[in-house]
Order: C-alpha cells, then sequence, then structure tokens
C-alpha cells in the first residue's frame, strides 16, 4: 500500500490541488493522502471537501517547512507499516495508472529504496532532476556565475554525461517527488528538520543511498511546473543559500568522501 503527502504553502487549489487530489484518488493502492498546510490560515478550499476517507487535511500549527511538514506523514506511515511513501509537490501532475505501475514496480524490488521518474516542463522539455551530490560550486556557481562558464560543470552535476533514457542510480533525487520505501526513509532518520526547505531531498537521498538503491527511473514520466522561487524572491534566494550552509556545514565544503566516492559510482543500470 501507498500513502501519499503534499505540503501546501497558500496553494492554488481550483488549477492546483484539487485536479491532483483528484486523480490521486483514482490510485488503487493508495491508502491515504495529506495535505499538510503551512499557511498562515487554515485556507481549505469549501469545494475542497472532497468526501473520501483516503483523504485527511492538516494545517500545521505554525510554517514547519517542508521536510518537517512531510515527516509528520511519514511518520504516520512508519506507524501503520505502509509499505511505500510518496512525496510529492502540488505542482505536479501525474496518472494514477503511472502511480500503481511504480508501486507494483517497487514492490518486486525490495533493494530499491527510492525512484524518480523522467520529469519534464509543460513544453515537454526534460527537467534534469537526478543529480551527483552538489560541491560548493555546483550550488553557488549556477546561481552566480554566467553559464557560459557552468556549462561543462553543469552537464556532468546533472548526469547528462550518462544515458537518461535509462535508469540510473544516483545519490541526488529531486524533492519534488520522491517515491519511498518507509523502511528505508525510517533508516536513513526522515528528512532533517534543521532544513527549512531546499537541500532535504538531498540530504534524505544520500542517506537512504548508502544502503539501497535510490533510482532515475525513466519508464514513466511526470509533469512538474517548476516555479524555480529562490531565482525569482530575494527571501527564498536568502532560505536557500543558508540552508545549503547548513547542508554543507553537516557534509563539508571541500572535503566530503563519501560525496567523492557516491559521484564517482554514479552509473547507469
Amino acid at each position: 500500500m501507498l500513502n501519499i503527502s503534499i505540503v501546501l504553502y497558500h496553494p492554488n487549489w481550483e488549477q492546483e490541488v484539487l485536479p491532483l487530489v483528484e486523480e490521486l484518488l483514482r490510485v488503487k493502492n493508495l491508502r491515504k493522502i495529506y495535505l499538510l498546510d503551512n499557511s498562515e490560515e487554515r485556507e481549505i478550499h469549501p469545494k475542497s471537501e472532497i468526501k473520501s476517507p483516503k483523504l485527511r487535511y492538516m494545517h500545521m500549527p505554525s510554517n514547519l517547512g517542508y521536510g518537517k511538514a512531510h515527516n509528520v506523514a511519514l511518520r504516520e506511515s512508519a506507524y501503520h507499516q505502509t509499505e511505500l511513501h510518496l512525496v510529492m509537490n502540488s505542482d505536479i501532475r501525474v496518472k494514477a495508472e503511472d502511480i500503481d505501475a511504480m508501486h507494483d514496480w517497487m514492490m518486486m524490488h525490495p533493494e530499491v529504496g527510492q525512484l524518480m521518474p523522467k520529469v519534464v516542463n509543460p513544453d515537454g522539455t526534460q527537467q534534469y532532476l537526478a543529480k551527483r551530490l552538489p560541491r560548493p560550486l555546483d550550488v553557488f556557481g549556477r546561481r552566480f556565475l554566467p553559464a557560459c562558464l557552468m556549462a561543462r560543470r553543469n552537464k556532468r552535476y546533472e548526469l547528462r554525461d550518462l544515458d537518461l533514457n535509462r535508469p540510473i542510480n544516483a545519490p541526488y533525487l529531486s524533492g519534488c517527488f520522491m517515491l519511498l520505501r518507509t523502511t528505508a526513509a525510517v533508516e536513513a532518520g526522515l528528512f532533517d528538520e534543521r532544513y527549512f526547505m531546499y537541500p532535504e531531498d538531498i540530504d534524505l537521498t544520500r542517506s537512504i543511498h548508502r544502503n539501497w538503491l535510490t533510482l532515475y527511473y525513466p519508464e514513466w514520466t511526470i509533469v512538474h511546473a517548476h516555479a524555480r522561487d529562490s531565482y525569482k524572491n530575494k527571501h527564498m534566494l536568502r532560505i536557500h543559500i543558508q540552508n545549503m550552509c547548513r547542508y554543507f556545514n553537516k557534509y563539508g565544503w571541500f572535503f566530503d568522501r563519501e560525496r567523492r566516492l557516491f559521484n564517482a559510482i554514479t552509473y547507469n543500470l
């Protein structure tokens, strides 16, 4: 069975959340959908009161951040021994049949701790969201240096030196869609709640990667209307920088033996 959690903050109910929830309720292997609302006020839309025992809306006592809010639902999955847990953004478009297919595939491959499908923009172009573990220059250089100076480095960082039409065992998979084996996520310690947002997906994936396969698996494709808020908003940029500094303080800015090892053995299956 499968639980799904979606963190919300002043969401677009009509155009984004409701269509997604209606599609997710069609998933045959679904146990529960958790809508985790970090907004200051309870903002559930009247029409979103879908009468389903599989839908639970939870208004957080404060803005907990991305990972800490998802941990509320992940702990529910652990308590109820739900085999898989899907962490996803509200701006994802995915077919219920594909989630069921991913669920069945994961149940047949117990060595896999995490899976992310191919992710594309609404216009069909690919988003490169499976990556090697970042070095400081990978993060800050792509944000502040001219693209021409980072092109070669970005290609390797974003795994474009590998065959993206085949599965890849990658140490960093995006938090926009993380299909997690609950036991693997619990073993890894769930999301590190010291991050408000941004590097929590890097941290969790690399932790799971130590003992499980963490796969980019392009047999399925989802659509992600990616906002890239830190490129548009100075406040979000500051949050991004602060939390990436916490990440590098935790693992090492320039000397990170695990990063060197994981990046060296990132490979196509």
